[in-house]
C-alpha cells in the first residue's frame, strides 16, 4: 500500500493521528496532516484504512502497491 496526503485539502482534524499514530502527525503550526511512513508495514495497514476512511477532508488516498 503507497499512500498520499493533499495536504491542501486537510483540516486538521487529527483523526489520522489518532488511528494511526506510527504513520500520521500533524504540524505543530496548523495541525496539518504529516506523513510519516508512506508505505506502511502489513502489521500498520488496517490502521491505515480506518485513518483515510475517517477523514474529514478525505485528504488521504490509498493505492496498491
Amino acid at each position: 500500500m503507497k499512500i498520499t496526503i493533499d495536504q491542501d485539502a486537510c483540516v486538521g482534524s487529527g483523526q489520522c493521528v489518532l488511528s494511526s499514530p506510527e504513520v500520521f502527525d500533524q504540524r505543530d503550526a496548523d495541525g496539518i496532516v504529516v506523513l510519516l511512513q508512506d508505505s506502511p508495514e502489513p502489521g500498520l495497514q488496517e490502521e491505515v484504512r480506518e485513518a483515510a476512511r475517517i477523514c474529514p477532508a478525505l485528504a488521504i488516498t490509498l493505492t496498491p502497491p
